[in-house]
Formats: C-alpha cells, sequence, structure tokens
C-alpha cells in the first residue's frame, strides 16, 4: 500500500507564525513529529512541545503536544 503524504505549515505554539515551515506527514501527528525532528524547537519544562499545524490543502488546524521523553502525543487543550 502506498503512504500519502500531506504537505501541512507547522510552527511551535510559543513562536511567532514567521517560524512556520512546511511539513510532510500522512496525518496531523506525523508532521507533528516530522516538524519537532527537523526544527527541534525548544521543550518546556515538562519536556513537552505544542505544535500548531495547517493542512495546506484543506486547512483545517490542529494543535499537538507532544511528550519528547515518552514519545506521546494528544491533541492541545
Amino acid at each position: 500500500m502506498t503512504e500519502v503524504l500531506r504537505r501541512f505549515e507547522a510552527h511551535a505554539a510559543d513562536e511567532d507564525r514567521k517560524a512556520t515551515h512546511e511539513v510532510y506527514g500522512e496525518s496531523f501527528e506525523d508532521a507533528a513529529f516530522a516538524f519537532i525532528e527537523r526544527w527541534r524547537p525548544a521543550a518546556d519544562d515538562q519536556g513537552e512541545i505544542e505544535v500548531q499545524l495547517t493542512d495546506c490543502e484543506s486547512g483545517e488546524r490542529q494543535c499537538f503536544r507532544l511528550d519528547l521523553v515518552g514519545g506521546e502525543a494528544g491533541l492541545c487543550d
């Protein structure tokens, strides 16, 4: 089965939108991890990063909170 990569714009939630980068992923969560792997934004005191993502085709937006220690992801509150 061929994976379909989608194009997203992503930036750390605590950074200005000028720090937005283009990333590709199969899903929002996949793109969030691709963003932190490539641009390595600073984590908070708990070792977590919030990433704001926009699907470039649909315009849909989501925010993920990524735990860098445990490798877990969940939607932002």
